[in-house]
């Protein structure tokens, strides 16, 4: 038997090939930035079992301040692709929401989650239909300000280290916009950027089988009576 943490299986989704397929995986070290409803990390990857979480969200992931943002606009849960499709229409530089100011490469999204809700208060109480009426350009610039957070620091993490070879995983990272950033910080700052296909960025089999395979290969089984864990501290 082999145990596996989900979450080294979506920084592991980046080496899994099918057939015919041309896609080429990151070289160690490289970076991770790992994010979903759930977790929102910067990852040092060393090797295949040696991984270093070196930033992560204090509070509120990524994931789960756009859900919950989501739900506030009424427009449903899970929120990310409903956001990621009205920010395709809307103007990312419409409304302006916190940004917090955390040390290190650590993430806050609880203040940005505060400050939508206290603004759209404000304004639905103006105008009842106000979510309505710019729900495209709420969803754009809330998308902007998360995608502007997650990038500034993996930026200086990138820097820091010296490491060009970045990689994205996780739900999140079928963010239009979020993928855009990949993209462009690759061309600005010569980064090699490593972005999974949509089938892997959700929870799914493949990622938690490349990761035994690898396991498996090294011989790192375990025994019949460890039990399992939803959550693991720090790993």
């Amino acid at each position: 038997m082999v145990d596996v943490n989900h979450l080294h299986g979506h920084v592991l989704a980046h080496f899994i090939h099918t057939e015919g397929d041309d896609y080429v995986s990151p070289e160690f070290p490289f970076l991770c930035l790992l994010v979903s409803g759930g977790n929102s990390q910067i990852i040092l990857v060393r090797s295949y079992k040696d991984m270093e979480i070196i930033g992560q969200t204090i509070d509120d992931a990524a994931g789960e301040a756009i859900d919950k943002c989501s739900k506030v606009m009424g427009l449903g849960y899970p929120g990310g692709p409903i956001i990621d499709k009205l920010a395709r229409k809307g103007n990312p530089e419409a409304f302006t929401f916190a940004k917090p100011n955390i040390a290190n490469y650590d993430y806050s999204f609880s203040g940005l989650k505060t400050s939508f809700l206290y603004n759209l208060r404000d304004w639905v109480k103006d105008d009842p239909d106000f979510v309505e009426h710019h729900k495209e350009d709420l969803a754009a610039s809330l998308e902007k300000t998360i995608v502007d957070i997650l990038m500034k620091k993996l930026r200086l993490a990138a820097r820091d280290l010296k490491i060009r070879q970045v990689a994205v995983a996780g739900g999140v990272s079928a963010n239009t916009g979020l993928r855009n950033a990949f993209h462009e910080y690759a061309r600005r700052y010569g980064w090699k950027v490593f972005i999974p296909r949509f089938s892997y960025t959700t929870d799914n089999a493949a990622m938690i089988a490349i990761t035994g395979y690898f396991k498996y290969l090294d011989k790192d089984f375990c025994p019949m009576s460890a039990p399992a864990y939803s959550r693991v501290a720090g790993k």
